[in-house]
C-alpha cells in the first residue's frame, strides 16, 4: 500500500465520521427545539441538510418521528467501509 492511498482512505474515514456525528448531534438538538438563527444550528443544517432532505421525501415519519438521520448514519457507516476499503486495495 501506498502512503498516498493510506492517507486518502483515511481522509474519507474522517470525513465521514464528523459528517455521522454532525447528523447525530442536529437531530439530537431537534428534540429541544433550538433557536435557528444560532450559528452552530445554521452550521449544522448546512452540512446535513443536503443529505437529510432527499431522505425526507422518501422516507415518510413513522408516529411523528423522522427516521431520516437513522437512515443516512447507517448509509454514511456503508458508504465508509466500501470506500475506504475501494481507496486501501487501489493503493495495493
Amino acid at each position: 500500500m501506498t502512503e498516498l492511498s493510506i492517507m486518502a482512505a483515511r481522509l474519507t474515514s474522517l470525513v465521514l465520521t464528523l459528517l455521522f456525528w454532525a447528523i447525530l448531534i442536529r437531530a439530537i438538538l431537534s428534540w429541544v427545539q433550538p433557536d435557528p438563527r444560532n450559528p452552530i444550528v445554521q452550521f449544522l443544517d448546512r452540512v446535513t441538510g443536503p443529505i437529510l432532505y432527499p431522505l425526507q421525501r422518501i422516507i415518510p415519519p413513522l408516529g411523528g418521528i423522522d427516521l431520516s438521520p437513522l437512515v443516512a448514519m447507517l448509509l454514511i457507516e456503508l458508504l465508509k467501509g466500501l470506500l475506504v476499503n475501494a481507496i486501501l486495495n487501489l493503493g495495493s
